[in-house]
């Protein structure tokens, strides 16, 4: 699978750089593509991985990851081209700038509208309720940590769900892509929970059954 990176900062860094480790072709997009920093990242991922515009990451997946800052998706999503048919993985977190609360909710949330945006895109949301360290390494002893995921494309989330798996955390399919309106108030409390609370980042959440 080709996998493009929509935002490679700390998430779309390490979510890329461990699936390129993992055997993927991944794309790793940046509006500094030709910089040190970008390069450094994809040499570090591997073989598999190089870097491109964000347009050019785009168009050369059929899969892609938008890790973008949420004052930026907009515009982001809105540069990209065509994504007609593409899965559109949301890891977005709608963060008021003091991380205080969310700039959307209750009535919608980030993934409803970037799918507005991305007309065409199957888009799913992951990747939104831990920290990037979590996705990095969620070894927890024996455990394996929940990751929620929600779509309206049941195609699209069954493409999404082995690549959960395979960076090793339990996918738990959450329903439609409205979902997004509690998994990203949800993100809220592991942030409360390692920052205000002082828990710390090395936390992660669990679904238990009976």
């Amino acid at each position: 699978m080709t996998i493009g990176i929509i935002g490679s900062g700390n998430v779309g860094g390490t979510l890329g750089s461990r699936w390129a480790h993992l055997g993927h072709e991944v794309v790793f997009g940046s509006r500094k593509a030709a910089g040190s920093g970008m390069q450094k990242l994809a040499a570090e991922a591997g073989p598999t991985a190089r870097v491109a515009s964000l347009s050019e990451a785009a168009a050369a997946a059929d899969t892609l990851l938008l890790s973008t800052p949420w004052a930026a998706a907009k515009s982001t999503v809105e540069g990209l081209g065509d994504l007609t048919g593409k899965v559109l993985i949301d890891a977005l977190n709608p963060l008021l700038p003091d991380l205080s609360g969310l700039a959307v909710g209750t009535t919608s949330s980030a993934a409803e509208q970037v799918a507005g945006w991305a007309r065409g895109a199957r888009v799913v949301k992951a990747f939104n309720t831990v920290g990037y360290n979590i996705m990095a390494n969620p070894v927890f002893r024996s455990e394996l940590p929940v990751m929620f995921y929600c779509g309206d494309n049941d195609a699209a989330k069954q493409e999404v769900k082995p690549l959960i798996e395979e960076l090793g955390f339990e996918a738990i399919d959450a329903g439609p892509l409205a979902q997004a309106r509690v998994l990203e108030p949800f993100a809220l409390l592991w942030i409360s929970l390692a920052y205000t609370q002082g828990l710390g980042r090395e936390i992660g959440f669990k679904l238990l059954r009976r």
